[in-house]
């Protein structure tokens, strides 16, 4: 079991019903397991991250379960009509170009026949069931008018269901949706929150950011929205010692400042978080738009430019070896056994894992 697994069970359960004997008969079990779990946590020296971080954030997570956030219904309902009536014109769309009104866009296996077999445009990979029609392959096929219609398609009907119906269907009668939110989940300590995830509402499309317009405050309040600036990259210059900022594509281009454009800052951004997240230059090339050769130029050119990163992820994925887990800058471990595994695939996991967990967590 998890040593906070006990902060987490108070939690959600303090967020979703009173806390009685009645409804929960085995509560005086928790006795015996918080001394347990607590005598664990003391033995680990991480007494001061629960009495300090994760203690009173449980805390902070419950009452803010309970308080839910205030949604417009009318508005979110008046978005489903509006991704309906898309989805409707979409789809008549995608019928006359197929020229089947039999034809299912949400079918893999009809989609790769009709785009690949039946209309030759070119292909990715095929599996036992078919063309492969993840959106990868979709994307880099947009430029032709069905394609575009059928991703038109999956983006309405992923906002219809997941956010419009997901929404409405989790509204209290108060018009407010109380996710819970979850410490313990993710491995590396970040939150998540589930029934429903409010973490992944859109906003990269325009259509999409559009929903977070129906999240609202109640009268007379305001929402401050407020967020970290490059935290990440300040952080791995706080454990590293490297001043890392956005003078990083200056210094792996070997350029002026003043003459870094867009395209290069984008691509030492993404040079700079892959590092962290533990990519090699098959997985940056993907991101950046560049040749598999370019991408590991780029890496070795970073990793020459700011030494002490290269020294910081071998020293701790070694050290990670050595006693089997990793820790965050407030002493959370996480344990890592993919790093003993004798499968080549499982052990490189555990190494990426091992660079981004002190980061991300």
């Amino acid at each position: 079991a998890s040593k906070f697994q006990v902060t987490e069970l108070l939690t959600s359960y303090r967020a979703k019903a009173a806390f009685t004997c009645e409804a929960w008969p085995d509560a005086g079990g928790l006795a015996d397991l918080f001394a347990k779990m607590k005598a664990e946590i003391t033995a680990l020296g991480e007494d001061k991250l629960y009495n300090e971080i994760e203690f009173p954030l449980a805390q902070v997570l419950a009452d803010m379960t309970r308080t839910g956030i205030l949604v417009d219904r009318q508005g979110v309902e008046e978005f489903g009509l509006r991704m309906r009536t898309e989805l409707s014109q979409v789809l008549a769309r995608i019928q006359m170009e197929t020229g089947s009104t039999s034809f299912n866009p949400n079918s893999p296996k009809q989609l790769g026949e009709m785009l690949f077999d039946t209309m030759g445009l070119p292909h990715g990979k095929k599996t036992q069931r078919g063309w492969s029609t993840d959106a990868e392959t979709l994307e880099a096929l947009r430029d032709y008018p069905l394609v575009e219609d059928i991703l038109q398609y999956r983006a309405y009907q992923k906002l219809n269901s997941t956010y419009v119906e997901g929404l409405l269907k989790v509204m209290g009668e108060d018009d407010r949706v109380h996710t819970l939110f979850n410490q313990t989940e993710a491995r590396t300590g970040r939150l998540s929150s589930d029934n429903p995830n409010l973490q992944n509402i859109p906003i990269r499309t325009e259509l999409g950011s559009q929903l977070r317009a129906y999240f609202i405050a109640k009268p007379g309040w305001v929402l401050v929205d407020a967020d970290y600036s490059q935290i990440e990259l300040r952080i791995l210059a706080h454990v590293t010692g490297e001043d890392i900022h956005r003078s990083s594509a200056a210094r792996i281009y070997n350029l002026p400042p003043d003459q870094v454009s867009p395209r290069i800052r984008s691509s030492a951004k993404a040079i700079n978080f892959g590092i962290m997240y533990g990519k090699g230059a098959y997985s940056l090339s993907k991101d950046i738009g560049v040749s598999v050769k370019e991408a590991d130029a780029f890496l070795k050119s970073y990793l020459a430019a700011f030494p002490k990163v290269s020294g910081y992820m071998d020293k701790t994925i070694a050290d990670a070896r050595a006693c089997g887990y990793v820790s965050t800058l407030f002493g959370r471990r996480r344990a890592l056994p993919e790093l003993t595994s004798t499968n080549h695939n499982i052990r490189a996991s555990g190494e990426r894992m091992a660079r981004h967990t002190p980061i991300h967590g």
